[in-house]
């Protein structure tokens, strides 16, 4: 994990339209005593699917349309332990045709100041090709509302 950054590199609470709960699991601490750096991507994929469910009408059982992820990537600031109260921010940092790279940052607490944060980008396709399709209009518009310049 290596020394935590300085705070300026660190995003902030109020830098994120969406705000959501989380909290750490027991399975999510590692030997060395803390939240392991994997689990961060999993925080992620459940705050923007959440959303999506929430706020884009996204039917994770039926709907035709799916996103799949295709990049992701986190910057770890410092440790999180079970058991501990989390937060996560949610922003869309571009929204294309087809796909939409979200900027997902989590938060320990009550800080404004990031443990963690990171992106991934989900390509919206045919649930039954798996072929890329328009972003449906109910999710686009969803997406559109947390989007930020």
């Amino acid at each position: 994990m290596g020394a935590p950054q300085e705070k300026a590199q660190r995003p902030t609470y109020g830098a994120y339209p969406h705000h959501a709960e989380l909290t750490t699991r027991w399975m999510d601490n590692d030997v060395y005593g803390h939240v392991n750096n994997v689990t961060y991507y999993s925080y992620f994929d459940t705050v923007a699917n959440e959303y999506l469910i929430q706020h884009g009408g996204l039917d994770i059982e039926r709907s035709p349309v799916i996103g799949l992820v295709v990049e992701s990537g986190c910057s770890y600031h410092a440790p999180v332990s079970y058991p501990q109260r989390l937060r996560a921010g949610l922003r869309v940092d571009r929204l294309g045709n087809r796909a939409v790279t979200y900027g997902i940052a989590i938060f320990s607490g009550d800080s404004d100041d990031a443990v963690a944060h990171g992106h991934f980008v989900h390509v919206f396709v045919d649930r039954a090709t798996r072929t890329s399709v328009p972003i449906p209009d109910k999710i686009r518009e969803a997406l559109a509302a947390i989007a930020v310049a």
